[in-house]
């Protein structure tokens, strides 16, 4: 359980000047936070591994892929403005 003072040196060390009323808050929301990651910290997998079942690859494999290059010019003559074989955007960037 974090105190008052916890939270008065996390203040301190941010440069925040805090109310009682928004101390006392932060307290009990750091407290709810740290009781949550405490219940995450004891689930368990049927393996028993804690990281066991939480990845998976869902890619599938390419069978028929597209000829290279076959829809290019269909995709390019859709555009308003193009540079050859690029797209010409609008330059957002200084």
């Amino acid at each position: 359980m974090i105190e008052i003072k916890d939270i008065e040196k996390l203040a301190e060390l941010s440069r925040l000047e805090l109310t009682s009323a928004e101390k006392e808050g932060l307290r009990q929301d750091i407290d709810s936070i740290l009781g949550y990651v405490d219940q995450i910290k004891k689930v368990v997998v049927s393996s028993g591994e804690p990281e066991a079942g939480l990845l998976l690859n869902v890619m599938r494999e390419d069978t028929n892929p597209n000829e290279s290059g076959k829809e290019t010019e269909v995709l390019l003559a859709e555009v308003p403005v193009r540079e050859g074989q690029y797209v010409k955007v609008k330059k957002i960037l200084q």
